[in-house]
């Protein structure tokens, strides 16, 4: 059996969150469970926690939109399998979560024991869904592996800043909120629409919009 030491657990519902936290230390003894109730903080988390063994993923987390989070969290920390629990329970969800990269699905809905089975089984390296939903999701027609392999090639930091473009915010915006100068700010946008075959900002804002489910704002060429 795998022995875990540290989970992280990024969920805004503060009694789910307690709750896990609870069953994950019942089952699984001396364990740190650390806890992040928005994407910001999670990102503060993962600075000081790239050892953790595993990241429990709320899908719906403040400051993330769609499948951004799952996305940029393994573009940060690769190493660390990444866990969606969500009350989304679809078939479509599901499919676009793993193939954005997560090591397993867990609705809200299951029982603990169930959730600490499904914990268990993504320590010990295998992936793990519902009951009879790998079946379902080898049926779900999809057309954005493409953008996934191009979404992959971007650093954190690039992917980071496709996400401030994407949310309408200006080169200067984007630059005193990453402290650099504008100048970087063009040379990584530049090399963010060559990795993802886009011209401009606007192409780049609609493409993050379609595929990872962001809602796009107004961007000007």
């Amino acid at each position: 059996m795998y022995v875990a030491n540290k989970i992280i657990i990024a969920d805004d519902h503060p009694l789910f969150r307690d709750a896990l936290h609870h069953a994950i230390q019942q089952s699984f003894g001396d364990i740190k469970v650390i806890d992040a109730d928005s994407f910001s903080s999670l990102q503060r988390v993962i600075r000081h926690h790239d050892d953790s063994d595993l990241i429990m993923l709320d899908l719906h987390m403040p400051g993330a939109v769609g499948f951004s989070a799952l996305s940029y969290l393994g573009l940060q920390c690769p190493q660390i399998p990444v866990t969606m629990i969500s009350a989304s329970e679809d078939v479509e969800t599901i499919a676009r979560a793993m193939e954005f990269g997560a090591a397993g699905f867990i609705p809200k809905s299951s029982q603990i024991s169930l959730i600490v089975e499904a914990i268990e089984q993504v320590l010990a390296g295998e992936v793990w869904l519902p009951k009879g939903m790998a079946e379902q999701i080898s049926d779900v027609t999809r057309d954005n592996s493409g953008f996934i392999d191009r979404l992959a090639t971007l650093t954190p930091k690039q992917f980071r800043i496709l996400m401030m473009l994407t949310d309408g915010r200006l080169n200067k915006q984007i630059a005193d909120e990453v402290c650099v100068s504008e100048a970087t700010i063009k040379a990584h946008l530049t090399e963010i629409f060559k990795k993802l075959e886009v011209s401009n900002r606007t192409q780049a804002a609609a493409v993050a919009a379609t595929y990872l489910e962001v809602e796009s704002s107004d961007t000007a060429n």
